[in-house]
C-alpha cells in the first residue's frame, strides 16, 4: 500500500464531503485554527468505513503512517480521520502506542479531537493492556488540562458498560474537584452520569461525601440517573 497514495484518496473523498457554509459555522463554533473542509462526522466516519472496508489487512506499520500523514497537516477532518483510524484499528495498537496518542491529544487543543482519543483509542488500549494504567496516573496530573481531562475520560467505556476502574476514577476525579477548568468539571460529571445508569448506588455513595465540593457543571450532569431520594439528598447539601 502507497501511504501517500491513500492519504492523497482520503483526503480527495473528505474534501468532496465538506460543505463550505458549515465549515465556516464549524470553525467558529470551535474557535478552530485549523482549515475545515466542512464534513460532518457521520460523513467522515463514512469515508473512514468504507477506507476500513477495503483494507482489512492494514497493518500497524501501514496504520502508523497513514495516521502521521493526515495528522501533519492543520485540517479539522484530516485529523478527525485520523482518531477514526486509530479507533477503527484499535486492535493493531501495542502499549507503545499510547505514547503516539499522548502527542496527538497534546497537538489537539479541543474537545472535538481529544474525546475520541482519550475514550476510544486510549481506553481501548487501557482495557487491552492494563499496566497502561501507570500512564494514565501520570496524564492524571499533567499540566495541561486537555491531558488530565484524557486520564478521566481513558476510563469511560467500561464504566458505561457496568465494569471498569471506578476506584482509580474516583481517585482522579477527586484531585480534579476543585479544579475551575470547564472541561474537566464536564469529564467529571459526564463518567459519573453514565456509571449512574449501571450503578446508581456507587455514584451515589461516592458523590454523597462530596457534594459541598462538586462543580455546579459537574453537579447537573452526575445525578441524572440517580434515584429520586438520593437526588435530592445531595442537591440539599448545595442548597
Amino acid at each position: 500500500m502507497s501511504d501517500r497514495g491513500v492519504t492523497r484518496e482520503i483526503v480527495a473523498a473528505l474534501r468532496a464531503a465538506g460543505d463550505p457554509e458549515r465549515a465556516v459555522q464549524e470553525k467558529r463554533y470551535l474557535k478552530s485554527e485549523l482549515t475545515h473542509f466542512g464534513a460532518s462526522v457521520p460523513a467522515i466516519r463514512k469515508v473512514l468505513t468504507g477506507f476500513a472496508r477495503h483494507h482489512p489487512a492494514l497493518n500497524r506499520r501501514e496504520l502508523v503512517a497513514l495516521v502521521e500523514e493526515l495528522w501533519a497537516a492543520p485540517v479539522h477532518e484530516q485529523r478527525m480521520a485520523a482518531v477514526e483510524l486509530l479507533d477503527l484499528y484499535g486492535s493493531l495498537l501495542e502499549p507503545s502506542d499510547l505514547a503516539l496518542v499522548e502527542r496527538l491529544i497534546r497537538e489537539s487543543r479541543t474537545w472535538a479531537l481529544v474525546d475520541g482519543l482519550a475514550a476510544t483509542v486510549t481506553g481501548g488500549l487501557v482495557e487491552r493492556f492494563p499496566e497502561l494504567g501507570d500512564g494514565l496516573d501520570r496524564w492524571a496530573s499533567d499540566e495541561d488540562f486537555w491531558v488530565r481531562r484524557s486520564a478521566l475520560l481513558a476510563l469511560l467505556e467500561p464504566l458505561r458498560r457496568g465494569e471498569g476502574d471506578f476506584d482509580r476514577f474516583g481517585r482522579y476525579a477527586d484531585g480534579m474537584l476543585e479544579e475551575r477548568e470547564f472541561f474537566i468539571r464536564k469529564a467529571i460529571g459526564w463518567v459519573l452520569r453514565e456509571t449512574a445508569k449501571k450503578r446508581p448506588r456507587l455514584v451515589a455513595g461516592w458523590l454523597r461525601p462530596r457534594a459541598s465540593r462538586v462543580s455546579g457543571v459537574t453537579l447537573r450532569e452526575a445525578v441524572k440517573y440517580l434515584p429520586d431520594e438520593d437526588r435530592e439528598a445531595i442537591l440539599a447539601v448545595r442548597k
